[in-house]
């Protein structure tokens, strides 16, 4: 029975039903018609420096190996052995030039060419297609400032298409100087019991949270918040396709309450004006997430990380520290040390967080309680398309204008069955 999506969401009125954070059938029809067509991110290039490297991660609910070649290309397939279907490589990440089933020892190069069968000759008399059963690959792969980004969906729009407007918002993030960022300490991995939608749209414009949610790390002067703060200036910003950016004044540089990085931040100003532009001078995007599931913030932390969706009621979250390439080596540890005390998976604002998704899943799931549609309607009518942001802008930083944009791109997919149904911004 198809799924009536247009009353599950109706984001003109700012009304979306808790039906789709917690039934399993709405949850199997988002990884066809959301997970396996967007472009999805994998890593950032840091992480696979030299040839041979490899990580492994998800699209969706698929195990995916994502690795260099021995030439230096990139490259990302199912990470599943051909044979019976065993998952191939079960380590995080490494280096390595072949990868050999566990099951019955079929070797796979990191090229994703089949390129050993045991008893080849003697079972199956020689006569097995090899080329023809390499790992499968992703449709399409490609990178935005060193993002590793790839998609199922070989009629996808491009990832420059895909991105939109955004694009310039990454650079704020992810090109402030030159070099761009790279990953340091490693990845973190965890579970929360909550909806994979619920941490993205907080991620991508929820400042309403912060003064309440946080509010012990802000009366202790763990972290100084601006989104919490009536500074002027700032608001949710939809710069289209679902995508989702939470801005702060200008004069608001979103560092932590660390000396040696407000000092940093300090120095870099000019440059990153130059280099960013007039845009920098109206605004400082401070969170925000490219739809459906990558996040990133700075201020307290410098992170991006992935909502995996494990079923309608759990996630794995995978998070990252990032800094500038060009940065300090001192500033660079202190940034490292400041990420995880805010927003590690034992941070003291993560937890803040994880705790109110955990329940908003689970008081969703009540027979009762599902009947009634939460409430997106602050805000409503107080948005307008700015031209200077190319981005719909609230007309002020609280707002629930993102969620229902974000919703929006949610609902339009769910209703198309191929890309050219899907309306444009």
């Amino acid at each position: 029975m198809a799924l009536d999506v247009k009353s599950l969401v109706d984001a003109e009125a700012g009304l979306i039903s808790r039906r789709i954070f917690i039934e399993e059938e709405i949850y199997q029809e988002e990884l066809e018609r959301i997970f396996a067509r967007c472009w999805l991110f994998l890593c950032h290039e840091s992480q696979i420096p030299q040839p041979g490297d490899f990580i492994t991660t998800y699209m969706g609910e698929d195990s995916v190996l994502v690795m260099r070649d021995t030439s230096g290309k990139i490259g990302a397939f199912l990470n599943v052995c051909r044979h019976r279907g065993n998952r191939l490589c079960r380590a995080d990440n490494g280096n390595a030039s072949a990868f050999i089933c566990a099951y019955h020892g079929w070797a796979y190069g990191n090229n994703g060419d089949l390129q050993a069968v045991p008893n080849l000759q003697d079972a199956y008399y020689d006569d097995l297609d090899q080329p023809k059963w390499g790992l499968i690959p992703v449709a399409q792969l490609d990178t935005y400032k060193g993002l590793v980004f790839a998609t199922f969906d070989k009629h996808a729009p491009s990832l420059t298409d895909y991105l939109g407007e955004m694009t310039w918002y990454l650079d704020t993030f992810f090109d402030r100087r030159e070099g761009g960022v790279e990953v340091v300490g490693g990845v973190h991995r965890w579970i929360i019991p909550c909806n994979w939608k619920l941490p993205a749209e907080n991620f991508g414009g929820d400042a309403y949270h912060v003064a309440w949610n946080h509010l012990s790390a802000l009366t202790s002067g763990f972290t100084r918040a601006p989104a919490a703060r009536q500074t002027p200036g700032g608001g949710t910003i939809s710069p289209g396709n679902g995508h989702c950016i939470l801005a702060v004044g200008a004069e608001d540089y979103s560092a932590a309450p660390v000396e040696i990085i407000q000092e940093y931040e300090e120095s870099i100003r000019a440059e990153t004006l130059d280099r960013l532009g007039p845009r920098l001078e109206k605004i400082t995007p401070n969170v925000g997430t490219v739809f459906p599931h990558l996040s990133f913030l700075r201020g307290s932390s410098r992170s991006f990380r992935v909502w995996h969706p494990k079923g309608p009621d759990k996630i794995e979250v995978i998070s990252c520290q990032f800094v500038d390439k060009a940065a300090p080596p001192e500033v660079k540890e202190a940034l490292r040390i400041t990420g995880l005390r805010a927003f590690g998976p034992s941070g003291a604002l993560e937890q803040d967080d994880m705790d109110n998704w955990e329940e908003c899943t689970r008081t969703n799931r009540g027979a009762v309680t599902r009947r009634y549609a939460l409430n997106y309607q602050m805000g409503l009518g107080h948005d307008r398309f700015d031209e200077e942001l190319g981005a719909w802008s609230s007309d002020f930083r609280i707002s629930d204008s993102n969620p229902r944009y974000f919703y929006q791109q949610w609902a339009r997919l769910m209703l198309a069955d191929t890309w050219d149904q899907v309306p444009a911004g």
